[in-house]
């Protein structure tokens, strides 16, 4: 997994040299500050939303003023943690779903990012045909509301022990890891399909190569941390990037 997780790391860099190369920009800026405009809104409405929730809850279940009645400063400061735990877990359960959104909107053009990729580095030219279009949109919808089901199980458990005192801090560390590998997971599924992969198939081939997915997700997401110019190029990167990551995969291991 170590040697797969560096593959995807360093297919970011190589994803910002073939953009470059192939001038590629406009395929990337114009989705890019879509993504961002909604990103920033979408987060500003549910932070707000979440805190008033989260607080009524407290408020409504009693466990506010029983804290506040055992005037005990070390279980006051296990409640305050607990709900930087609970708030950050939402925040990312929120964010994932954010996440799958927009890959459903935006996998006409993710699916082409991906193509041309494949094209220059292979050498071939992929005729467009619209039935296939088609084909790729729905598989890229129902494989994003597959992992949307599947991410939610797991999040929804990590929940229930993110309230659990101690065992619940290491929670936000899990749910990280399961995001970066769904969205991962997604991006590495477009150069899956191309290469003549059903979904079962994808999904096996994904499952065994885990560093491949929570490589592309861990980079994606620390992108985030550089203000707009991250949000703009984190998703064309992130695709461009799973592409050039299972070609070489490919070239080492003929799998694909």
């Amino acid at each position: 997994m170590l040697k797969e997780l560096v593959i995807s790391v360093q297919s970011y860099f190589r994803a910002h040299e073939f953009i470059q190369k192939h001038r590629m920009w406009k395929w990337i800026i114009i989705p890019g500050i879509v993504y961002a405009i909604v990103f920033v809104v979408s987060i500003y409405f549910f932070s707000r939303s979440m805190n008033q929730a989260i607080q009524w809850l407290t408020l409504e279940t009693g466990l506010q003023t029983w804290v506040n009645k055992l005037q005990d400063s070390w279980i006051g400061f296990l409640f305050t943690l607990g709900g930087v735990m609970l708030w950050l877990i939402l925040m990312l359960l929120y964010f994932s779903l954010f996440k799958y959104i927009w890959l459903i909107v935006g996998s006409p053009v993710f699916s082409y990012l991906s193509e041309k990729t494949a094209s220059v580095i292979e050498g071939k030219t992929y005729a467009f045909s619209f039935r296939r279009f088609l084909s790729d949109l729905w598989r890229g919808i129902t494989m994003a509301l597959r992992n949307t089901f599947w991410q939610l199980i797991y999040i929804i458990a990590i929940i229930f022990v993110s309230l659990i005192p101690l065992i619940g801090w290491i929670t936000p560390i899990l749910a990280v890891i399961i995001e970066c590998y769904y969205y991962g997971f997604s991006m590495l599924d477009y150069t899956c399909e191309r290469n003549g992969m059903n979904k079962q198939k994808s999904i096996d081939y994904i499952s065994t190569h885990k560093g491949l997915a929570i490589g592309n997700g861990i980079v994606f997401y620390l992108m985030h941390l550089l203000p707009v110019i991250g949000w703009v190029l984190a998703p064309a990167y992130a695709v461009i990037a799973a592409t050039i990551s299972m070609h070489e995969m490919g070239d080492d291991q003929n799998t694909i």
